[in-house]
């Protein structure tokens, strides 16, 4: 029987005989979609120390990086074009390459630069103003976190934790214990609600991002700032909320609240990302093991629709990019199989899981 991390080596295996690291898409953006997927393989490698597996993350690095150290290419200040910035830390620990800190000091320059809302809430784009989505939480907090810590920038720890509990005072809805996908701090945008502004429905993936970076924030953040225990229920609350609309099969709908509905259907890429935040949340000590089952039903439903094409693993039943928009929306969004958000998410999972099993 395979065990996680044999499954995380198989899906890491199958997208690199796919693409040499320098042509991971969207090539050549320094982007999110490889930023998940090499953090999962990054995980991998931690775990079975096969050195292709590194060698592949840093190779993708240096191909996105001039040699002065400058992004070759981003769209400067979204949040979606930081997140990467994370697998900058092992490469300049594992080398000690002056180099790559001029890396992060590039990245570094788009988190100075990223627009807020008059409360301070970091802007999800630099095109979409006074919004904050849900994804961004990943794509900005655990960078600034781990560059926070390392480099004695406090107030910007300060900065993780007031983004990610204004995030949860515009987006959190009572009644569910589930998170609005984004908020539109002007109320302009076609999707946004006439009273608070918000996105009209739980979409799945946008939620699993958020424990996952909370959890990612709270490996840095100092254990006496102001608002970390919120942080931590934060994340713990919407775990738990989320095991109230686990399906039979053991996944989460593509939008989480209104299983069974015409259109509806379940998605990989979120049960993926519920179910590494409820292992590491559990690891940790910050959930009860009595969600132990939701995690292990969420892996084995994943698992299960699973296919094999030859030797390389099928990671299907995946959402595609996605901005904001309403039920039909979310139902019509395209699927694909073995996209990085996909595959990342699934290393995520495999190697949490891996990770829980074995403490």
């Amino acid at each position: 029987m395979m065990t996680p991390l044999d499954y995380a080596r198989a899906a890491c295996d199958t997208l690199m005989r796919r693409y040499a690291a320098p042509d991971l898409p969207p090539k050549p953006q320094f982007h999110y979609h490889q930023g998940v997927f090499l953090s999962g393989m990054h995980e991998t490698w931690k775990l079975c120390k096969e050195e292709k597996y590194f060698q592949y993350m840093k190779d993708w690095i240096d191909s996105v990086f001039k040699p002065d150290g400058s992004i070759v290419y981003c769209h400067f200040a979204n949040l979606d074009d930081i997140m990467p910035g994370i697998l900058l830390f092992p490469i300049l620990d594992r080398t000690n390459d002056k180099y790559y800190e001029k890396c992060l000091a590039s990245v570094w320059e788009e988190v100075e630069a990223i627009p807020v809302n008059p409360e301070g809430g970091f802007w999800h784009t630099t095109s979409n103003p006074d919004q904050m989505w849900l994804d961004g939480l990943y794509m900005s907090g655990p960078f600034i976190a781990e560059y926070a810590k390392r480099y004695d920038k406090p107030e910007w720890a300060e900065k993780v934790v007031m983004n990610a509990l204004m995030m949860r005072n515009k987006n959190h809805d009572p009644r569910t214990g589930l998170m609005f996908h984004a908020w539109d701090g002007r109320g302009e945008m076609p999707w946004a609600g006439p009273v608070h502004g918000r996105a009209p429905e739980f979409w799945g993936r946008s939620m699993g991002w958020v424990p996952v970076a909370l959890l990612n924030d709270l490996d840095f953040l100092p254990e006496d700032i102001v608002g970390r225990e919120e942080v931590i229920h934060m994340c713990t609350d919407l775990l738990k909320a989320l095991c109230r609309y686990q399906s039979e099969d053991g996944r989460w709908y593509q939008v989480v609240n209104k299983g069974g509905q015409p259109g509806n259907w379940l998605e990989n890429s979120c049960s993926c990302l519920y179910v590494a935040a409820m292992c590491k949340a559990m690891r940790l000590g910050y959930l009860s093991a009595d969600y132990a089952d939701a995690a292990k039903r969420g892996y084995e439903g994943v698992i299960r629709s699973l296919e094999w094409k030859g030797e390389d693993l099928q990671i299907g039943n995946v959402c595609i990019g996605t901005g904001v928009g309403d039920y039909d929306f979310y139902c019509a969004r395209p699927t694909s199989i073995n996209d990085l958000h996909g595959a990342g998410a699934f290393l995520l999972m495999c190697t949490e899981m891996q990770k829980w099993m074995d403490a």
